[in-house]
């Protein structure tokens, strides 16, 4: 996908990932004080990995979307449900498009492989954006990472 300024594509090789990373990294651990040993987890290594990088190469956001047991084991959904996550946008490149364009780009490898829906833990600050975007708030609110949240979903 490809809008003014940046592309946002799938994750490849391990400069793409270590992008996805310090991404992440900047925002979550640096920006939201989640602990560094929280973030990266074991599911980071099988997850389809998307980025938005700019016309000259600096990353300016990431996400990645779980699928099968990995998504399963973070939604409690059967295996046709994925899980979007770790989404990411820095700082500089917020109110660009980059989170709706990256959740897009989530949504459309969730279809690829023939997922039916896709679920994720919002952090309730964001519960307009992901609204806007077609997701339904369910559940109640919880902590994670100390942070609270509410699970959400959008059939595709």
């Amino acid at each position: 996908m490809s809008t003014p300024g940046y592309v946002v594509r799938l994750a490849e090789g391990p400069a793409d990932r270590e992008a996805c990373f310090a991404v992440r990294k900047e925002v979550f651990v640096g920006e939201q004080g989640v602990p560094e040993d929280l973030e990266y987890d074991a599911h980071d290594a099988g997850a389809v990995h998307v980025l938005a990088v700019r016309e000259d190469g600096v990353p300016l956001g990431t996400g990645r979307l779980l699928s099968g047991e990995a998504a399963v084991a973070q939604t409690g959904a059967d295996p046709s449900v994925g899980c979007l996550g770790r989404l990411a946008v820095t700082s500089g490149a917020r109110g660009l498009g980059v989170g709706a364009a990256l959740v897009r780009a989530i949504e459309d490898a969730a279809r690829a492989r023939g997922l039916t829906a896709v679920d994720l833990h919002a952090q309730t600050h964001a519960l307009g954006f992901y609204a806007r975007l077609g997701y339904e708030p369910y559940g109640p609110e919880y902590l994670e990472a100390g942070i609270p949240h509410r699970g959400m979903r959008r059939a595709l």
